[in-house]
């Protein structure tokens, strides 16, 4: 019993100095732990640091090239609503009849329904300049409405101040932004925008079918960006593609760049 006692004594001793030697592994690896989150920590706050220097530069090449290049802004059109020249009017015409009126100018029908305009069609939002506009309300029908007709009519088209020819230019100017600026912001766009794209508004007509399909891209190419950027959802339509980017490339948008 006297020697089985020994044997357990050492066997225990034996178990104590392997527990001290693990205790002090276990407190080189917590030490280890330690320098690892603090440099982690320093890392990610370097990250951050670089992130917000990255987005700066990004938001100030961003400023830079919608001021000089690609300014975009809204334009005020002479329309007079129908409440102004009830006055002037039959005095017959009811308050009913007026309000009927200012409904129906809120309205637009687009693509087989009707749609609400909020802005009630009195704006219109130029890129590159006063003469290059899009409707606020979205409606590009008179684009494929103008190819319709040159179908239909022969010899040279001499009416330079075509809205179809804006709309096109609009379009040709609005796609090469988005494609520099899913560059810029390093985005990776839904819907692929190659040069053969931007020089398709620009280029031959296109027939309603293609033009939709085209500008349905576009939108929805916008449309991701300004979620990219966090832009305020409130402000966005599916359909007003310059409002929407004029709403991306904004000064006031807290996170471009981001």
């Amino acid at each position: 019993d006297t020697e089985g006692l020994l044997r357990i004594k050492e066997e225990n001793q034996k178990h104590y100095r392997r527990a001290q030697r693990h205790q002090e592994k276990k407190e080189k690896i917590q030490r280890h732990n330690r320098k690892l989150g603090d440099l982690v920590e320093k890392k990610t706050y370097d990250l951050k640091t670089q992130y917000e220097r990255l987005a700066d530069l990004r938001r100030t090449h961003i400023l830079e090239l919608t001021s000089v290049i690609f300014p975009i802004e809204e334009v005020k059109t002479s329309m007079r609503d129908p409440a102004d020249v009830s006055s002037e009017s039959d005095n017959a015409m009811t308050s009913s009849t007026v309000s009927k009126l200012a409904e129906a100018r809120r309205t637009t029908y687009l693509s087989g329904r009707w749609v609400c305009d909020d802005h009630n069609g009195d704006t219109s939002i130029s890129i590159t300049g006063p003469w290059i506009t899009l409707p606020n309300n979205g409606d590009y029908s008179a684009y494929y409405n103008w190819v319709e007709e040159k179908k239909t009519t022969q010899g040279p088209d001499m009416e330079h101040n075509n809205p179809a020819h804006t709309i096109s230019a609009a379009l040709c100017y609005a796609t090469q932004l988005v494609n520099t600026l899913s560059l810029i912001l390093d985005v990776n766009l839904p819907k692929k925008l190659c040069n053969r794209q931007v020089n398709e508004f620009c280029g031959e007509n296109l027939s309603r079918h293609r033009f939709t399909r085209a500008v349905k891209k576009l939108n929805a190419n916008i449309l991701h960006l300004c979620f990219s950027q966090h832009v305020n959802l409130d402000l966005l339509h599916p359909l007003h593609t310059l409002r929407n980017l004029m709403y991306l490339v904004s000064p006031d948008t807290e996170n471009l760049g981001r």
